[in-house]
């Protein structure tokens, strides 16, 4: 079947933006990623207090975060600006879950303020959070299963993961909250990431339901919620087929029914942490030709770079790119070519040995389905400015939901000894 890549504006509306930002942009389709979180709701309407605590990393823009605010989600935040920002929202209590790794002592406390649930990554978190006082009423464990499961190319295989407990780990870890007075308990996976096999999925909820069931037999405890995580991929070349969430739905209700019914655990709530599959397929990166090269290869440079995708250039991914206006026909040939940045690495590519319709300088290019992890993603290498985000409201108007970064921003944290800098 495949997955149709449409462009979200008319070609004149993209060259409207494009002229008033003097750069490329990041926009969102808020129509289709409300379209996403219904489809999702529809699918798990059978769980008691379901819902998805919305992956803030995914893309931590206030204007996104509000859309999950109203339609009954919560965020899963992993630092302290994440927690600020949705405090900042309007999210608070246990609508935010705080799963993070490594995690500073400050970041903790800000979490246990918030009333948020703290998911920890590590056993010898536990000492951490005890340093603040009062352990909090509700805590979660993130279990990492070890060889009895695979990973993939992005999160890594478990046994190669810095990520959650051993199963050894983790019936001492809710054994010891337990003896400390924690009373409520959640548990917690995510061994894959961008997968869109949904068997993987089925056999995660599968992989903690049967824990659950085992923490019941062994230590008395009744987990009120199983987070399965993130990791439902999304179809970023044409051919490919989204996930089918109707038929994961299904199978997991089957376990369900199966095996935690029996186990007097009916009303464990199930949860996701899903950010990609909500946003990603309604994000799309917005970028000018610069220059078409001929060298040992057909190069076509943008005004976009790595600094506002950076996906392509460390795992090799595959982004589809439009060019507006144009498809291939006996007047616009096809060609293979290189789409790339300017920054001062030669992995600065969008694309690699591409087919498109002939490009030639001041054409419009829409890189899509970046609508999760790739405004997120950027940095400022050789001075490269943080770009504008706009979302395209389902009334069909245009807001600007970031703008670009300046020359200001950039030196607003620097400090100039003996020297005096006109911007």
């Amino acid at each position: 079947m495949g997955t149709e890549k449409n462009l979200p504006l008319s070609e004149e509306a993209l060259k409207e933006i494009i002229a008033q930002q003097q750069g490329p942009f990041h926009l969102y389709d808020e129509k289709g990623i409300l379209r996403q979180i219904e489809s999702m709701q529809k699918h798990f309407s059978w769980v008691k207090g379901f819902t998805n605590y919305f992956a803030v990393k995914a893309c931590p823009n206030p204007a996104i975060l509000k859309l999950m605010l109203d339609a009954g989600f919560g965020v899963d935040c992993s630092s302290l600006p994440e927690l600020e920002l949705a405090e900042k929202v309007g999210f608070s209590g246990e609508r935010i879950m705080f799963t993070s790794n490594d995690t500073p002592v400050a970041e903790f406390a800000k979490a246990k303020e918030l009333g948020a649930i703290i998911n920890l990554d590590d056993i010898t978190h536990i000492e951490t959070l005890e340093s603040l006082g009062e352990l909090p009423e509700l805590i979660c464990f993130r279990y990492n299963p070890g060889d009895s499961r695979t990973g993939n190319l992005i999160i890594g295989t478990p046994t190669e993961s810095k990520y959650g407990l051993t199963r050894e780990q983790i019936f001492q870890a809710y054994s010891t909250m337990k003896d400390k007075g924690v009373q409520r308990f959640g548990l917690h996976t995510m061994v894959a990431s961008n997968e869109l096999d949904p068997t993987y999925i089925i056999e995660t909820a599968n992989m903690l339901f049967d824990l659950a069931v085992e923490l019941k037999k062994r230590l008395d405890i009744s987990v009120e919620f199983v987070n399965m995580g993130g990791g439902v991929g999304i179809p970023y070349r044409p051919e490919q087929d989204a996930m089918d969430l109707k038929l994961v739905s299904q199978e997991i209700k089957k376990a369900f029914k199966k095996m935690m019914l029996p186990a007097n655990l009916d009303n464990t709530r199930i949860v996701f942490e899903l950010g990609r599959a909500i946003t990603g397929p309604y994000g799309y990166l917005v970028t000018e030709v610069l220059h078409v090269s001929e060298k040992y290869k057909r190069y076509v440079g943008v005004t976009a770079s790595m600094a506002d995708l950076m996906r392509p250039a460390i795992y090799g991914s595959y982004h589809h790119i439009t060019v507006v206006g144009k498809s291939v026909s006996e007047e616009t040939p096809e060609v293979i070519c290189d789409v790339t940045g300017s920054l001062c690495e030669n992995n600065d590519k969008f694309a690699v040995d591409r087919r498109l319709p002939k490009i030639d300088k001041g054409d419009l290019l829409v890189i899509h389905d970046t609508g999760a992890h790739g405004y997120a993603m950027g940095f400022n290498y050789n001075g490269k400015l943080r770009s504008a985000e706009y979302m395209l409201r389902s009334d069909g108007t245009i807001e600007k939901i970031r703008r670009a970064e300046t020359i200001n921003d950039y030196f607003a944290t620097l400090r100039f000894e003996g020297a005096t800098v006109k911007i």
